[in-house]
């Protein structure tokens, strides 16, 4: 974020003095949804207040006012309020005074709890707000509370869609089904909404029969204790019992339920009410009545008996707008999901995303510059100088003058990028970091036997488990594995443990760190089957490996200390090949830092023996003594011990064998925190601490599961009890189908919202997923842009003459042979042009060779075409002349027109076609056939046959051609200060934002160097492949298989 603080700010001087209502805003600008030139606000050095705990929204006519409110207490006086404007471009200035007006009336003003951000889509444009929160507890102080994400609802900056959406909210506030939502409501949560506290879990009697088949009649168990308080945040019975739920909402009734996606709202909604269920209800009978009666009244050939099921069940959108609106709602479901699935906390008052030893390092920082300053007395008079060098304060804020968004590490701050248009705005305080992740604080009491055996009283410990999940390479599961460019690795946990212990008046806090994510190499993982096999990416080196792998840890030892690697992966089986290679480069690697160590799981706990996990915490017993592998502690405010390193755990998924193994390592560490107070640890698998201690970490372990996975965390039953037993494998079997559906259907999707929520891709990610069916890794397509640089650099050095200037040059999407518009194979070829030839060359990217190259001088082009290259017409996304446009060069056939190609013998000419067929005219369509799949050449295939296949159509004609699409634009994407960022477009390419825009100054830049050579060729708007004549090349089959993926991926959205 350093380019947002490059400015002074301009509401600094305003903030003194406030203007007359008639004056600009306070802010002296507006702001769009997401600018993308450099903000003009700045943080003023002085302090800010903390983010609105309430904030009040009113729909006006003007735009959508905002201001903070007093929530239970009588309404803020507030100096100013945010005006949001109407509109897809939105607009965000705060203005003098509260707006209050003849038309403006703040009594019927909706209260929510935060601002998530603002979202800008096809349509419209989306103010995210918190309308629902749990409350977490808080850290060892009342003024430190946490909260979880519960409600979140997208308000529509279109006024009377907003003034709807406001008054259902208001509505669902008087009936008192959110009683935290009421204006005059006491800020203190209801039973309905206030998070538990304490372990959800009752301990089963030994002779008691476990009932494995499921009986007619269900009987329901207690699973709350009376006696002990209740466990905060989510359920934590997920991962032991096959619930109800589980069974029903299998993953066969699941796809049976999502047969039909266009049109129909789904059920989930929190707008629908009961009346619009009943229609959805006997819309979707009137949809299986059509579906039979299609398959019954069809007749013919199978193909048109799949196609009239399709159109029953799946129509498409009839307009464009329509389909725009369908996909909108979609992704506004779909984000609301990824918030409100109990996995996003937040803080008002300080900062949740770093670790108590790391703040406490950034005070010894800031502690040490100023005394420094002192001693060169160059210290500010108006700041002072701790003199207790020794006195610790473990609810410290560095930097608490900066606003809370700048203190946070943004690694773990979910919601920057739907935030920057406030932070644009200088909003600081409406501005509320999220982070993802789990956090549970439960106290327990140590047995009296345990608290008297050596004297002294002792309170209620609390144990607090924070788990922060890294948004650098997010998403899920087989979407996002290994190492990205930048060393970021898949699902990143920082998790931390904190203990609290007061004995006898003195207070002991304890925090322990571990991290966990992916294996940090270059590799991919299938989600098509039920234990696909790891491997490693086929397209990358050795060298670039181990460079990513050095790197990773370059980047994390300075934050955590030095590392002992822990890799819970299979020797043998279908994971040994990425368990080999992590450790071939770990050995060659050999960082002084980081220690690997090898735990086959699966083997070594083979038959349930999962008490085999001790043989691990022995192992490494000695590295916690040989390494001084420690913990932070701060007793009475003293510091006597920091943590020296951390242990880094993984398994191929970073989740189920990781979170057993790391309870296990964090269970030994309480037990030597507890001795070092001189408490006794309990033996008792059922006492207090084990319940609590279990619960905390079985949930904690859910939420990771279901953010990475989808799903509840296998093995949760053995973290949970400290058994395992197959009630607990029946449902990790129930556990494993849900993800591999999710795996194959609906996570595609999930991952597009994902890259858009981050700011990693643009709304392209959602046309591409309508037309793929799946999306881009954002890293993959800055990686492709530094293969496509190359690329061109490469056909420049081999293909240019000495001495020859060359133009420009770039890739784009054409036919594999010449003389053709539409084939069934389609190549990236480098299009190069200098100031004497155009040069098409078809370029090897796995070699990064050019296979071959056609010379064409400009003085034999005689024409130019440009217009839409359709090459696909199934979804509306490849339908849009806008962005599937392209252009044709034609030429005279002659001498001067060289070919040579690379044939790795001292042949590199292609001989005379035998047969040539006619070249396409200017205005013919006739020749445009379906294409059926060529066979591939045998082994036995001669090179003479090679070469003169190379030739064919592009020679024997009057005149030839080549036609080129172009590819998607993607526009420049990055955070700011990050490393790397994606290409940036070639001069005479900058500024398009659209495929038909990059063909215009294409085409005028080929035009101009023609001009040059004294021959300047007709410039013709004129379709390449147009809408209709796409349709008729499209097979039935084609249409039938996406089709049938269309009716699967999408119809698992609803």
């Amino acid at each position: 974020m350093k380019r947002l603080f490059s400015k002074t700010s301009k509401n600094a001087s305003s903030a003194k003095s406030l203007a007359p209502a008639s004056e600009p805003p306070i802010t002296g600008r507006s702001t769009a949804a997401h600018p993308v030139k450099k903000p003009d606000f700045v943080a003023p050095p002085v302090s800010h207040s903390d983010p609105h705990e309430h904030i009040a929204l009113l729909a006006s006519e003007d735009g959508l006012f905002i201001r903070p409110h007093g929530g239970a207490g009588p309404p803020l006086n507030s100096a100013t309020h945010v005006r949001v404007s109407w509109g897809k471009t939105t607009n965000i200035a705060e203005l003098p005074g509260d707006g209050g007006g003849p038309s403006v009336d703040w009594k019927e003003s909706v209260v929510v709890y935060g601002i998530v951000g603002l979202m800008s889509l096809f349509n419209a444009s989306y103010l995210l707000v918190i309308t629902s929160r749990s409350d977490v507890g808080h850290l060892f102080d009342a003024s430190h509370s946490i909260y979880g994400v519960k409600s979140v609802v997208s308000i529509p900056l279109v006024r009377d869609r907003a003034k709807a959406v406001l008054s259902r909210i208001a509505s669902r506030n008087a009936s008192g089904n959110r009683p935290s939502l009421l204006v005059n409501d006491d800020d203190d949560p209801q039973p309905s909404e206030r998070a538990s506290g304490g372990p959800q879990v009752k301990f089963a009697d030994e002779e008691e029969v476990r009932i494995l088949t499921p009986l007619a009649k269900q009987v329901n168990f207690s699973v709350n204790n009376n006696s002990r308080p209740v466990s905060p945040g989510p359920s934590s019975g997920a991962s032991t019992p096959i619930s109800d739920e589980s069974v029903t909402n299998s993953p066969v009734m699941t796809i049976a339920s999502r047969m039909s996606f266009w049109g129909r709202p789904s059920k989930r909604e929190s707008s629908i009410s009961e009346a619009a269920v009943r229609d959805i209800e006997h819309s979707l009978l009137d949809e299986r009545e059509s579906l039979s009666s299609a398959v019954q009244d069809t007749l013919g050939e199978a193909g048109e008996v799949i196609s009239s099921i399709i159109a029953a069940t799946a129509p498409a959108p009839g307009s464009s707008e329509e389909r725009y609106t369908e996909l909108e709602g979609r992704i506004l479901r779909e984000f609301i999901r990824e918030f409100t699935k109990g996995d996003m906390y937040f803080a008002l008052h300080f900062d949740i995303t770093r670790s108590l030893q790391h703040k406490h390092e950034q005070f010894a920082k800031l502690h040490a510059q100023n005394k420094l300053l002192a001693e060169l007395d160059a210290l500010p008079k108006d700041a002072a100088l701790n003199p207790l060098d020794d006195e610790v304060n473990v609810l410290f804020e560095p930097s608490a003058m900066l606003p809370l968004w700048r203190r946070v590490d943004r690694q773990f701050w979910w919601n920057e990028w739907l935030s920057k248009p406030l932070i644009d705005a200088g909003l600081h305080s409406y501005v509320t970091p999220i982070m993802q992740g789990y956090i549970q604080i439960s106290p327990f009491d140590l047995p009296e036997d345990n608290t008297t055996a050596r004297g002294g009283s002792v309170g209620p410990i609390d144990y607090i488990v924070i788990s922060r999940r890294s948004r650098d390479r997010a998403g899920l599961r087989y979407q996002r594995r290994g190492v990205d460019d930048e060393a970021h690795v898949a699902n990143f946990v920082e998790t931390e443990a904190i203990t609290r212990v007061q004995r006898n008046g003195i207070s002991n806090v304890f925090s322990y760190v571990q991290i966990r994510g992916s294996i940090p190499l270059f590799w991919t993982q299938s989600g098509y089957s039920m234990k696909p096999p790891p491997i490693l990416a086929p397209e990358r080196t050795s060298e670039q490996n181990l460079d990513a792998l050095k790197r990773h840890f370059r980047n994390t030892v300075p934050v955590y200390g030095p590392h002992t690697i822990v890799n819970l992966t299979e020797q043998q089986g279908k994971e040994a090949m990425i368990t080999h290679a992590y450790r071939e480069y770990a050995v060659k690697l050999d960082p002084k830092d980081a220690q690997y160590c090898e735990f086959d799981f699966h083997r070594e706990t083979k038959g349930m023996k999962y008490e085999n996990i001790s043989k691990l915490v022995n192992q490494l017993e000695r590295v916690f003594q040989s390494q001084g592998y420690e913990f932070f502690w701060v007793s009475n405010n003293l510091l006597l011990s920091k943590q020296k390193g951390v242990f880094r755990v993984n398994c191929i998924d970073c989740l189920d064998r990781t979170n057993v193994v790391q309870s296990a390592f964090a269970r030994h560490v309480l037990s030597m925190q507890l001795e070092a107070v001189g408490l006794l640890t309990p033996l008792s698998g059922k006492s207090g601490v084990d319940v609590t201690f279990n619960d905390v970490w079985a949930n904690n372990g859910d939420a990771i599961s279901r953010a990475y996975a989808g799903t509840s965390a296998l093995k949760g039953d053995f973290t949970r009890t400290g058994k395992r037993d197959l009630g607990g494998l029946l449902n990790d079997g129930v556990n494993s189908l849900t993800r591999m559906y999710s795996a194959t259907f609906s996570d595609w999707f999930r991952q597009a919202v994902i890259d858009f929520m981050l700011g990693c891709r643009t709304l392209s990610v959602f046309e591409e997923f309508l037309i793929k069916l799946q999306s881009t890794d954002p890293r993959e397509l800055i990686r492709l842009s530094k293969i496509r640089a190359e690329a061109i650099a490469t056909s420049v050095a081999r293909v240019l003459s000495e001495g020859e200037t060359l133009i420009s040059g770039w890739t784009v999407f054409s036919p594999e042979r010449l003389n053709v518009k539409y084939d069934d194979r389609f190549e990236e070829k480098v299009l190069l042009l200098s100031a004497h030839a155009l040069y098409i060359v078809s370029y090897d990217y796995g070699l990064e060779k050019t296979k071959l190259y056609t010379r064409i001088p400009l003085g034999a082009i005689i024409r130019l075409e440009k217009g839409a290259y359709i090459i696909s017409p199934l979804e509306e996304a490849s339908r849009d002349p806008v962005q599937n446009a392209g252009f044709s060069v034609y030429w005279h056939s002659s001498d001067q027109i060289t070919m040579r190609m690379t044939s790795y013998s001292i042949r590199n000419c292609p001989e005379d076609a035998v047969t040539t067929p006619p070249a396409l005219s200017a205005g013919s369509s006739a020749t445009l056939k379906p294409m059926l799949p060529r066979r591939e050449p045998s082994k036995a295939t001669t090179l003479s046959r090679i070469l003169s296949k190379v030739s064919e159509n592009a020679t024997g004609a009057d005149t030839c051609f080549a036609a080129f699409k172009v590819l998607p634009v993607e526009p420049a994407r990055a955070r700011s200060g990050s490393r790397t960022r994606y290409t940036e477009p070639a001069d005479d390419l900058a500024g398009a934002t659209a495929c038909n825009q990059v063909v215009e100054l294409m085409v005028d830049v080929i035009r101009r160097a023609c001009e040059d050579t004294g021959n300047p060729p007709v410039v013709i708007d004129r379709d390449v492949v147009s809408l209709a004549e796409a349709r008729k090349m499209t097979s039935i089959y084609s249409k039938m298989e996406y089709g049938m993926k269309r009716l699967l991926w999408l119809g698992a959205l609803v």
